[in-house]
């Protein structure tokens, strides 16, 4: 069972995806940063200063023994735009490592050899009529 197990993990395909797993992870914070940073207060700006983070829906107020409950749509629009760019993203890699594998496959073929011509086949032919 150990044996199966190491073969099993030290396969190119599993290293490969514990490596695309860790930088996915660091790709994420990444993507979250710019849109809590950059992109969501310059939608605040152009939407005259609304912080869209803290946009909530209250359903009950707090009062001295009961918190607040409320309905927190503005980090869901957040999240939805970190998500279209992190999905757009992965897309791009996808569809650029679609490329270079179609590439690579296309130079990886042989071209196949190519067969005499009509004219070399009736040469033959009348060659092989002649000697008879």
């Amino acid at each position: 069972m150990w044996k199966e197990f190491k073969e099993f993990a030290f396969k190119g395909n599993v290293v490969d995806m514990a490596v695309g797993v860790i930088i996915g992870g660091a790709f994420g914070k990444i993507v979250t940063s710019l849109v809590n940073d950059i992109i969501m207060p310059v939608i605040g700006v152009l939407t005259n200063g609304i912080d869209i983070k803290n946009l909530k829906y209250v359903i009950s107020p707090a009062t001295d023994e009961i918190a607040e409950s409320a309905i927190l749509y503005g980090q869901f629009v957040q999240n939805i735009v970190d998500f279209l760019i992190i999905a757009f993203s992965i897309f791009m890699v996808i569809r650029f490592m679609s490329k270079f594998r179609k590439k690579q496959e296309a130079a990886a073929e042989p071209e196949e050899p190519k067969g005499p011509t009509q004219e070399e086949l009736l040469t033959e032919i009348r060659d092989l009529l002649k000697q008879k």
